[in-house]
């Protein structure tokens, strides 16, 4: 009899121990880049700002995709999977194009809810909507929107053009705006896409934009881009160059390239906010909901931000209808 009580309890203490490490309260954030990205911070913390750190144990995996080749995009999945196994947690978040399209199939096939955010290719191809367990915040930067802005600050303004690195998210979000096209005409304004993939192309890009007769650039990404050995560039520094050598003002699409010696800015996009609707989704689940209840959402609707240091650089006076809808940074 005392045999069978002692092998009922270490069932129990083996049941308990199993209970506890099987990821009830682990939650993990396969990001698609790396924890020094501005974006990833930026989510990240909006997402530690609904959901509780002292209820819920946070894992991160970065894939590194900004920097490393897409030939090591396979094994980065891998290795995000292999973690995944490791962790067994509660739930997933899927931090923006890559992670989502490199692992979709394979969280698809799982019980484990998952909320992505920050992806901005269409759900109708990325073949999210045949899974039940995955649900989550579309990314929509609002070019089209911020170009026919652009009329308020610079009046006189004809012709933009507008830079983008060659990297997944990029071509999503250029996809999705533009169907492929490469010029257009938005709010009586000519605009140009060009997506670069080399250091040298954008430096030339950008120092020849006047002679091209564009009036101001708009930054998209630019955290892909490889030197001559096919290394990547130091995107904050790719920033700053950028910001120092270009002969028209620069506008932006992100908060994250706003600031003193960086973009004037605009109506960018906050990571924050995309976090914050993710995680409110996640509590829903972690609650108990169902994700094929949870519609997926599109994102805020974007924020005017300038920088202070910019505006008096370029010599360009707000009108009071926006300065008075606008946050500013030096």
């Amino acid at each position: 009899m005392k045999v069978f009580h002692f092998l009922l309890v270490s069932l129990f203490i083996s049941s308990i121990s199993q209970h506890v490490f099987c990821g009830d309260n682990d939650i993990l954030i396969i990001e698609s880049y790396h924890s020094e990205y501005p974006w990833d911070k930026s989510y990240i913390s909006g997402i530690q700002s609904i959901i509780s750190t002292e209820e819920y144990t946070f894992h991160r995996f970065q894939m590194d995709t900004k920097r490393v080749p897409k030939t090591e995009f396979k094994q980065k999945a891998d290795e995000a999977w292999a973690y995944y196994q490791k962790i067994s947690p509660r739930l997933v978040f899927l931090g923006d194009d890559n992670a989502l399209m490199l692992l979709i199939n394979r969280l698809g096939k799982e019980n484990t809810p998952v909320v992505y955010l920050g992806t901005n290719t269409n759900p109708n191809e990325t073949g999210i909507n045949k899974y039940d367990n995955i649900t989550g915040v579309l990314e929509r930067p609002l070019i089209k929107k911020s170009i026919v802005q652009l009329k308020e600050v610079i009046p006189s303004i004809k012709k933009t053009l507008i830079l983008f690195d060659d990297g997944t998210t990029s071509s999503a979000a250029i996809k999705e705006e533009f169907k492929g096209k490469t010029t257009t005409t938005l709010g009586g304004i000519a605009v140009s896409v060009q997506q670069i993939g080399a250091l040298k192309e954008w430096e030339k890009t950008v120092l020849e934009s006047k002679e091209q007769g564009f009036d101001a650039i708009i930054i998209g990404l630019y955290h892909t881009l490889k030197n001559d050995n096919n290394k990547s560039v130091d995107a904050e520094q790719l920033l700053l160059w950028t910001s120092g050598h270009s002969p028209i003002p620069l506008f932006a699409f992100w908060d994250f390239a706003v600031g003193a010696n960086k973009t004037i800015g605009g109506l960018v996009l906050y990571g924050y906010p995309q976090g914050e609707v993710a995680a409110k989704m996640a509590l829903k689940i972690l609650k108990g909901k169902s994700p094929k209840t949870i519609r997926p959402r599109v994102g805020e609707k974007g924020r005017y931000l300038y920088s202070k240091q910019q505006l008096k650089k370029w010599d360009i006076n707000l009108p009071s209808s926006l300065s008075s809808r606008a946050d500013f940074v030096e």
